[in-house]
């Protein structure tokens, strides 16, 4: 689960931050196809999102991540998961 709070720079532009913005959405849309990033969440009244990402390993997770285009300028909390033992086995099923 990775917490991913936007704080935008004074120095950037309208046009630069809504270009780095597009290029965020069409990486992060990439790793969604690709089966990598499973889920988004809006944290209402922020500019910040929860995310669950399925990766094999600590270094792929921080390589998807450094490679976001808005990474410069994000405060990022990554908490690993596990299933729940309580869990039906289905909720940990993906398409």
């Amino acid at each position: 689960m990775v917490q991913m709070n936007v704080i935008r720079p004074h120095h950037i532009t309208d046009e630069e931050w809504n270009d780095l913005r597009k290029r965020e959405m069409e990486y992060g849309q990439s790793m969604m196809r690709d089966g990598q990033f499973r889920h988004i969440w809006r944290v209402v009244g922020e500019v910040s999102n929860v995310s669950i990402f399925e990766v094999e390993s600590n270094e792929e997770l921080h390589n998807l991540l450094s490679n976001l285009p808005l990474f410069p300028y994000m405060e990022v909390d990554v908490t690993p998961l596990a299933p729940h033992p309580s869990g039906l086995p289905e909720m940990y099923q993906y398409a």
